[in-house]
């Protein structure tokens, strides 16, 4: 099929190389020129595990190409995908004005029937919007062309985008047309050989479903880092609860993991937006301005530990940092909870070391040389008063205590994932501080 993806960030990259991989014909467009010379040439803009051997086979084999054509790209196809950027405004809503400036260029150079597709995050009823955007633009051109907007939400988790693209737990497509939704499924059945999990719905409750998914998701987090301060005031242990709670099918083991908050581009956002939706509709989302306020605590409780554990006197010490991006196998740090720590050591005269396996130049472009950034974990912990852990990665889950141990000023660590052990980190003599488990 000939697929078009409006758009070459996360989304569309992804969406754009996973379709050419199963022998489509995709052309990705972007208006940003240095952009698309470097993917022609195979060069990825994004970190995500397998995507840069994806991305060089499907260009090798002619069978995906980018281009800032964007004419040519919507008149050359049968799918036009729309997975633009849709950042929050300053009240928390989402901001339209790219999903709906490409709409506006789709009606200016429409030339027979397509499927409008919106992959990107978008609140309720954009569906409507992007169709009267369009059928204005042909007004204007005083032409009748038949087109049809579908709803098709992404569900990919960073770090492992490929394989829920390749190998998805479910489609979802809001859309009423009988010929669209014939060419969706036609285009989605390479992905779902073995089990049709196609979900079709109307406009509305497609884009819902996308709010209500990921806002499930930040609802448990939040609610397993209230719980662990509960566990931390009344001498409980979190690890122990959520086997406990995660027995019950009915709640299931995933996402139920404590941590120093929630972040990265779609969790903060998508909450927000489904706030902002609530109240323009005249209802108040309380539990998700909770889960919101939860999670603004939750980044700083280890400061607050840092600071008793100082004594208040941060000034003038030093703290390395593993772990940058909002989660691993991911350079992004949108939102990370990196960020409003590192912020707070260094408002209180720390100096800080920070290492991350992919992250540090997105580091470098946010604080420049006020961090100091190491290539290898231990280097970082010269000098060093204290650890601090922010992402799980894999290679600090079962590090060399005892060379970590002659790097560090003091044998003190902060763990904000719960890697390790506390009775363990104890009989090695470290001062460890974790979430809602006794130290």
């Amino acid at each position: 099929m000939q697929v078009t993806v409006v758009g070459s960030g996360y989304v569309g990259l992804v969406a754009a190389t996973c379709f050419a991989e199963t022998g489509n014909d995709v052309v990705g467009v972007d208006i940003d020129k240095h952009k698309v010379a470097r993917l022609s040439k195979g060069i990825s803009i994004i970190y995500e595990p397998g995507l840069d051997e994806l991305l060089t086979r499907n260009i090798a084999e002619k069978r995906l190409r980018f281009t800032t054509d964007i004419k040519q790209a919507i008149q050359s196809a049968e799918i036009i995908f729309i997975a633009v950027g849709t950042p929050p405004g300053e009240d928390g809503s989402a901001d339209l004005q790219y999903v709906l400036g490409v709409a506006k260029q789709i009606g200016q150079h429409l030339n027979g029937y397509k499927v409008v597709v919106n992959k990107s995050t978008v609140p309720v009823g954009t569906a409507q919007k992007v169709s009267e955007t369009i059928q204005s633009e042909l007004s204007l051109r005083h032409v009748t062309i038949d087109f049809d907007v579908i709803s098709n939400p992404e569900f990919l988790k960073e770090g492992s985008a490929i394989d829920d693209f390749m190998k998805p737990d479910r489609i979802v497509i809001g859309g009423s047309s009988e010929r669209a939704l014939s060419l969706m499924k036609k285009l989605y059945a390479s992905f779902l050989r073995t089990d049709n999990r196609i979900y079709v719905m109307d406009n509305k409750s497609a884009e819902v479903t996308k709010y209500a998914a990921n806002a499930m998701l930040a609802t448990k987090i939040s609610f397993m880092n209230e719980m662990a301060a509960l566990c931390d005031k009344v001498g409980a242990n979190i690890d122990q609860v959520r086997f406990g709670i995660g027995s019950d099918d009915r709640i299931g083991k995933k996402f139920l993991f404590p941590g120093i908050g929630y972040g990265g581009s779609c969790f903060p956002k998508d909450v927000k937006a489904l706030v902002r939706t609530g109240r323009e509709n005249g209802l108040n989302m309380k539990i998700l301005e909770a889960v919101e306020d939860v999670n603004d605590r939750q980044k700083k409780t280890l400061f607050g530990r840092i600071q008793r554990h100082f004594e208040n006197k941060l000034a003038g010490k030093a703290i390395a940092v593993w772990g940058l991006a909002f989660k691993p196998r991911t350079d992004d740090m949108r939102e990370a909870p990196s960020i409003e720590m590192i912020n707070l050591l260094l408002e209180a005269g720390v100096t800080v070391k920070a290492y991350d396996p992919v992250a540090n130049q997105q580091a470098k472009d946010i604080w420049g040389d006020r961090v100091i950034l190491g290539s290898e974990p231990y280097q970082i912990l010269d000098g060093a008063d204290a650890l601090l852990i922010h992402t799980e990665w894999n290679e600090f889950r079962s590090p060399n205590f005892e060379t970590m141990k002659t790097h560090l000023n003091a044998p003190v660590i902060f763990d904000g994932r719960n890697l390790y052990d506390p009775a363990d980190m104890h009989t090695l003599g470290f001062t460890y501080f974790s979430l809602g488990r006794p130290s």
